[in-house]
Protein backbone atom coordinates (compact mmCIF):
# COMPACT_ATOMS: atom_id res chain seq x y z
CA UNK A 1 0.00 0.00 0.00
CA UNK A 2 1.11 3.25 -0.57
CA UNK A 3 2.25 5.44 1.94
CA UNK A 4 0.90 8.83 1.74
CA UNK A 5 1.32 10.69 5.02
CA UNK A 6 3.87 10.28 7.39
CA UNK A 7 5.69 12.12 10.08
CA UNK A 8 8.40 14.47 8.59
CA UNK A 9 12.33 14.08 9.21
CA UNK A 10 12.54 17.31 10.00
CA UNK A 11 10.49 16.90 13.29
CA UNK A 12 11.55 14.29 16.50
CA UNK A 13 9.56 11.38 17.22
CA UNK A 14 8.24 13.15 20.51
CA UNK A 15 4.85 13.77 22.02
CA UNK A 16 4.28 17.77 21.59
CA UNK A 17 3.06 19.35 24.82
CA UNK A 18 1.26 22.19 23.86
CA UNK A 19 -2.45 22.85 25.01
CA UNK A 20 -5.10 21.00 23.04
CA UNK A 21 -5.86 23.13 19.97
CA UNK A 22 -2.68 25.47 20.02
CA UNK A 23 -1.58 26.39 17.03
CA UNK A 24 2.58 26.13 17.59
CA UNK A 25 1.98 22.11 16.83
CA UNK A 26 0.70 22.38 13.53
CA UNK A 27 2.55 25.65 12.30
CA UNK A 28 6.30 23.36 13.70
CA UNK A 29 4.18 20.64 11.45
CA UNK A 30 4.02 22.87 8.62
CA UNK A 31 7.54 24.21 8.69
CA UNK A 32 8.83 20.64 8.70
CA UNK A 33 7.39 19.92 6.01
CA UNK A 34 8.44 22.32 4.15
CA UNK A 35 12.22 21.90 4.99
CA UNK A 36 11.70 18.37 3.91
CA UNK A 37 10.64 18.76 0.30
CA UNK A 38 13.03 21.41 -0.04
CA UNK A 39 15.54 18.86 1.16
CA UNK A 40 17.20 21.63 3.41
CA UNK A 41 17.50 20.17 6.78
CA UNK A 42 21.31 19.35 7.17
CA UNK A 43 22.10 23.18 6.53
CA UNK A 44 18.72 24.76 8.49
CA UNK A 45 18.86 26.15 12.43
CA UNK A 46 16.28 27.73 13.78
CA UNK A 47 16.28 30.56 16.48
CA UNK A 48 13.84 30.68 19.02
CA UNK A 49 13.40 33.26 21.84
CA UNK A 50 11.37 33.23 25.12
CA UNK A 51 7.87 32.35 25.08
CA UNK A 52 5.58 29.34 23.63
CA UNK A 53 7.91 29.42 21.06
CA UNK A 54 10.80 28.47 23.45
CA UNK A 55 10.09 24.66 22.92
CA UNK A 56 10.74 24.63 19.49
CA UNK A 57 14.29 22.86 20.21
CA UNK A 58 12.42 19.83 21.85
CA UNK A 59 10.96 19.12 18.40
CA UNK A 60 12.60 20.07 15.49
CA UNK A 61 15.24 17.97 14.09
CA UNK A 62 17.96 19.98 13.24
CA UNK A 63 19.86 22.63 15.14
CA UNK A 64 17.82 25.23 17.19
CA UNK A 65 19.51 28.50 19.02
CA UNK A 66 17.61 30.00 21.77
CA UNK A 67 17.98 33.86 21.98
CA UNK A 68 17.20 36.58 24.57
CA UNK A 69 13.41 37.62 24.44
CA UNK A 70 12.99 39.76 21.20
CA UNK A 71 16.44 39.27 19.73
CA UNK A 72 16.33 36.11 17.31
CA UNK A 73 16.64 38.51 14.37
CA UNK A 74 19.67 40.05 15.82
CA UNK A 75 20.89 36.46 16.29
CA UNK A 76 19.45 35.57 12.82
CA UNK A 77 21.86 38.59 11.14
CA UNK A 78 25.16 36.84 12.49
CA UNK A 79 24.73 34.00 11.88
CA UNK A 80 23.60 34.16 8.37
CA UNK A 81 26.20 36.85 7.89
CA UNK A 82 29.22 34.14 9.19
CA UNK A 83 27.64 31.39 7.40
CA UNK A 84 25.77 32.38 4.29
CA UNK A 85 24.89 29.18 3.09
CA UNK A 86 22.59 27.95 6.38
CA UNK A 87 18.99 28.29 5.96
CA UNK A 88 18.24 30.80 8.73
CA UNK A 89 14.88 31.48 9.93
CA UNK A 90 13.36 33.10 13.41
CA UNK A 91 10.37 31.48 15.03
CA UNK A 92 8.67 34.04 17.20
CA UNK A 93 5.35 35.13 18.75
CA UNK A 94 3.60 38.47 18.83
CA UNK A 95 4.63 39.14 22.70
CA UNK A 96 8.03 38.37 21.46
CA UNK A 97 8.43 40.08 18.13
CA UNK A 98 5.33 42.76 18.27
CA UNK A 99 6.92 44.14 21.73
CA UNK A 100 10.00 43.77 23.19
CA UNK A 101 11.54 43.24 19.31
CA UNK A 102 9.88 45.31 17.50
CA UNK A 103 13.40 47.23 17.38
CA UNK A 104 15.10 44.31 15.83
CA UNK A 105 12.62 43.12 13.30
CA UNK A 106 11.70 46.68 12.17
CA UNK A 107 15.90 46.87 11.68
CA UNK A 108 16.49 43.33 10.01
CA UNK A 109 13.84 44.25 7.58
CA UNK A 110 15.36 47.53 7.18
CA UNK A 111 19.22 45.89 6.26
CA UNK A 112 17.11 43.33 3.73
CA UNK A 113 18.64 40.58 5.78
CA UNK A 114 18.37 37.46 3.95
CA UNK A 115 16.46 35.33 6.40
CA UNK A 116 12.87 33.69 6.99
CA UNK A 117 10.52 34.52 9.73
CA UNK A 118 7.86 33.21 11.52
CA UNK A 119 5.72 35.47 13.70
CA UNK A 120 2.88 33.31 14.99
CA UNK A 121 0.00 35.93 16.05
CA UNK A 122 -2.66 34.83 18.89
CA UNK A 123 -3.18 38.13 20.38
CA UNK A 124 -1.93 36.81 23.94
CA UNK A 125 0.97 36.42 25.82
CA UNK A 126 0.20 32.76 26.32
CA UNK A 127 3.00 31.04 28.30
CA UNK A 128 3.02 33.90 31.00
CA UNK A 129 -0.95 33.81 31.59
CA UNK A 130 -2.61 35.66 28.80
CA UNK A 131 -2.05 39.47 29.14
CA UNK A 132 -2.75 41.83 26.75
CA UNK A 133 -0.39 41.53 23.62
CA UNK A 134 0.80 44.41 20.98
CA UNK A 135 -1.67 42.84 18.67
CA UNK A 136 -4.74 41.95 21.35
CA UNK A 137 -7.72 43.45 19.34
CA UNK A 138 -10.26 45.84 20.58
CA UNK A 139 -12.73 44.47 22.81
CA UNK A 140 -11.03 41.04 23.59
CA UNK A 141 -10.92 40.59 27.49
CA UNK A 142 -7.61 39.56 28.34
CA UNK A 143 -5.86 38.88 32.20
CA UNK A 144 -4.95 42.43 31.75
CA UNK A 145 -7.82 43.94 30.41
CA UNK A 146 -10.40 42.47 31.70
CA UNK A 147 -13.10 44.47 30.34
CA UNK A 148 -11.78 44.51 27.37
CA UNK A 149 -8.86 46.39 25.57
CA UNK A 150 -9.51 50.05 25.37
CA UNK A 151 -7.77 51.99 22.41
CA UNK A 152 -7.98 55.21 24.69
CA UNK A 153 -6.16 53.58 28.31
CA UNK A 154 -4.08 50.73 26.31
CA UNK A 155 -3.56 51.61 22.96
CA UNK A 156 -4.04 50.11 19.68
CA UNK A 157 -3.20 47.14 17.82
CA UNK A 158 0.43 47.02 15.73
CA UNK A 159 -0.33 45.08 12.53
CA UNK A 160 2.90 43.74 11.94
CA UNK A 161 2.81 42.56 8.48
CA UNK A 162 1.30 46.03 7.22
CA UNK A 163 4.09 48.12 9.13
CA UNK A 164 6.74 46.19 7.48
CA UNK A 165 5.85 45.86 4.37
CA UNK A 166 6.58 49.76 3.76
CA UNK A 167 10.30 49.00 4.39
CA UNK A 168 12.17 49.05 1.38
CA UNK A 169 14.28 46.37 2.46
CA UNK A 170 11.44 43.45 3.00
CA UNK A 171 10.79 41.67 0.14
CA UNK A 172 8.22 39.17 1.23
CA UNK A 173 5.37 40.00 3.37
CA UNK A 174 2.48 37.67 4.55
CA UNK A 175 -0.65 36.92 6.62
CA UNK A 176 -2.09 33.31 7.01
CA UNK A 177 -4.27 31.99 9.16
CA UNK A 178 -4.86 28.41 10.42
CA UNK A 179 -8.45 28.45 10.80
CA UNK A 180 -9.93 26.11 7.94
CA UNK A 181 -7.79 23.40 5.61
CA UNK A 182 -7.98 25.83 2.71
CA UNK A 183 -6.35 28.16 4.85
CA UNK A 184 -3.67 25.53 6.15
CA UNK A 185 -2.58 25.11 2.52
CA UNK A 186 -2.31 28.93 1.48
CA UNK A 187 -0.12 28.89 5.12
CA UNK A 188 1.89 26.20 4.04
CA UNK A 189 3.07 27.57 0.38
CA UNK A 190 3.72 31.11 2.05
CA UNK A 191 6.21 29.74 4.86
CA UNK A 192 7.59 27.64 1.16
CA UNK A 193 7.88 30.43 -0.18
CA UNK A 194 9.76 32.52 2.11
CA UNK A 195 12.25 29.52 2.16
CA UNK A 196 12.55 29.47 -1.23
CA UNK A 197 13.37 33.15 -1.43
CA UNK A 198 16.12 32.66 1.24
CA UNK A 199 17.42 30.18 -0.77
CA UNK A 200 17.86 32.50 -3.89
CA UNK A 201 18.93 35.10 -1.87
CA UNK A 202 16.67 37.29 -2.84
CA UNK A 203 16.32 38.97 1.25
CA UNK A 204 14.09 39.52 3.87
CA UNK A 205 10.75 37.37 4.32
CA UNK A 206 8.39 37.05 7.13
CA UNK A 207 4.89 34.87 7.06
CA UNK A 208 2.57 36.32 9.96
CA UNK A 209 0.07 33.09 11.09
CA UNK A 210 -2.89 33.92 12.93
CA UNK A 211 -3.01 31.06 15.25
CA UNK A 212 -5.42 29.62 18.25
CA UNK A 213 -4.68 30.29 21.60
CA UNK A 214 -7.79 28.14 23.19
CA UNK A 215 -6.77 28.24 26.95
CA UNK A 216 -5.84 31.85 27.36
CA UNK A 217 -9.36 32.67 25.13
CA UNK A 218 -11.23 30.50 27.07
CA UNK A 219 -12.37 28.70 24.78
CA UNK A 220 -13.13 25.65 23.14
CA UNK A 221 -10.70 24.48 20.10
CA UNK A 222 -13.44 24.74 17.91
CA UNK A 223 -14.48 27.86 19.16
CA UNK A 224 -11.16 29.45 19.28
CA UNK A 225 -11.03 28.63 15.31
CA UNK A 226 -14.19 30.24 15.07
CA UNK A 227 -13.31 33.19 16.46
CA UNK A 228 -10.09 33.60 14.11
CA UNK A 229 -12.24 33.66 11.31
CA UNK A 230 -15.37 36.11 12.81
CA UNK A 231 -12.84 38.24 14.92
CA UNK A 232 -8.93 37.66 14.34
CA UNK A 233 -8.62 38.26 10.94
CA UNK A 234 -11.28 40.95 10.39
CA UNK A 235 -8.85 43.11 12.60
CA UNK A 236 -6.08 41.42 10.85
CA UNK A 237 -7.00 40.66 7.06
CA UNK A 238 -5.41 37.80 5.16
CA UNK A 239 -3.11 38.10 2.08
CA UNK A 240 0.31 39.42 0.72
CA UNK A 241 1.30 42.47 1.93
CA UNK A 242 4.85 42.97 -0.14
CA UNK A 243 6.12 40.72 -2.71
CA UNK A 244 9.22 42.93 -4.27
CA UNK A 245 9.85 39.84 -7.09
CA UNK A 246 5.97 40.23 -8.17
CA UNK A 247 3.15 42.56 -8.18
CA UNK A 248 2.28 43.89 -4.86
CA UNK A 249 -1.10 43.49 -3.57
Amino acid sequence: MKKIFKKPQSLKSVPLRYCPGCGHSLIHRLIAECIDSLHIRNKTIGIAPVGCAVFAYDYFNFDILEAAHGRPPAVATALKRLQPDTIVFSYQGDGDLAAIGTSEIIHAAARAENISVFFVNNATYGMTGGQMAPTTILGQRTTTTTEGRDGAASGYPIRVAELLSTITGASFIQRVSLDSYKNIITAKKAIKKAFIYQMECKGFSLVELLSACPTDWGMSPKASMDWIHSRLSQEYPLGVFKDRFKENI
